[in-house]
């Protein structure tokens, strides 16, 4: 099963939490002839929230797109809690190889992203695709401030959870929901608008070859040297015999925003999902963040999500490939 497409042109809102990944997936939508970006929220996550700013501005000027409005958003998780990923993104969320040249706060928008996300649904209604690759903070304030706010989408997007319990941070617990998981809670719950869901371990069963990665990172391009030199340092990791036996899915690179992100580009790169209603477990030492699956209806939910579990990855690659050019 495919996601549902529009013969028109696109228009998104993105939500990060801008580490490596997020980078990858902006500039992939910017590079989409189909796509309109209405604005970028931010989000912290990866990194902290000025760092996630600065990393996004760093981005668009790369792409010659500043004329993409940014807006801030939350800094903390719904409860207040803080968790990064700084081991793995850099401290600064891009590797931590800086440009004394990028962009500064001056061009975040006064507006909050809170404001900004109502506003351009109310603008655009029925058109938005929403794609959210960060902890879902942003969106969960927004449906709080707004309710109507989820029946103003076409759809969403979302890069965050898990379908076998396999986790990244915790035992069972996937990084942007384990950052607030109150705040996926109220998502999963609240939005009723069509809903695809890009899991970790999906993510790590569609990798891209080791082989493909050198090729990517070494065609000579200011796009494909700036990649090359933010993702050197989780590679470390990533590439390491210890990591590759210890994740899902073998030896290969993963770009786990970008999977969203080319679902909501391309409806046909998603070629299997699982329809259910899902949530998010709350409590538990091991299993808090942890999504929840409901395959057997146990909840009685009238709101049913698509979890994708399928991938074209020759298109995948063509979108992949396109960032770089």
């Amino acid at each position: 099963m495919e996601c549902k497409q529009d013969t028109k042109k696109k228009l998104l809102l993105i939500d990060v939490d801008c580490g490596t990944d997020d980078a990858q997936a902006i500039m992939m939508a910017i590079a989409a002839p189909n796509v309109e970006i209405l604005g970028i929220t931010c989000v912290g996550g990866n990194t902290q929230l000025d760092n996630v700013c600065k990393n996004v501005l760093r981005v668009l000027k790369l792409c010659d797109r500043l004329d993409i409005p940014v807006f801030r958003g939350a800094s903390t998780s719904i409860l207040g809690d803080n968790i990064n990923a700084s081991y793995f993104h850099g401290k600064d969320g891009l590797g931590d190889v800086p440009d004394s040249s990028a962009p500064g706060l001056e061009f975040i928008q006064k507006e909050h992203a809170v404001d900004a996300m109502k506003r351009f649904a109310s603008e655009y209604p029925g058109q938005i695709s929403l794609v959210a690759t960060g902890p879902l903070t942003n969106l969960a304030l927004t449906v709080r401030m707004d309710p109507t706010f989820p029946q103003k989408l076409y759809s969403l997007y979302i890069m965050g959870g898990n379908m076998e319990s396999r986790g990244n941070t915790t035992a069972c617990g996937e990084f942007n929901f384990l950052a607030d998981p109150e705040a996926a809670y109220i998502v999963l719950n609240s939005y009723l608008c069509t809903t695809y869901i890009v899991t970790w371990e999906y993510a790590c069963r569609h990798k891209l070859p080791w082989e493909w990665y050198d090729k990517w990172v070494n065609m000579g391009t200011k796009k494909s040297d700036f990649i090359k030199k933010i993702y050197a340092h989780s590679l470390q990791y990533s590439r390491s015999e210890k990591e590759e036996k210890a994740i899902v899915g073998g030896p290969g690179f993963v770009s786990c925003d970008s999977y969203a992100m080319a679902a909501a580009i391309d409806g046909s790169t998603v070629t299997k999902v699982i329809e259910c209603a899902v949530t998010v477990e709350l409590n538990g030492k091991c299993t808090r963040g942890m999504m929840v699956l409901d395959l057997i209806d146990e909840f009685k939910k009238t709101n049913h999500v698509f979890v994708i579990n399928g991938c074209d990855m020759e298109k995948f690659k063509v979108l992949m490939e396109s960032t770089v050019i």
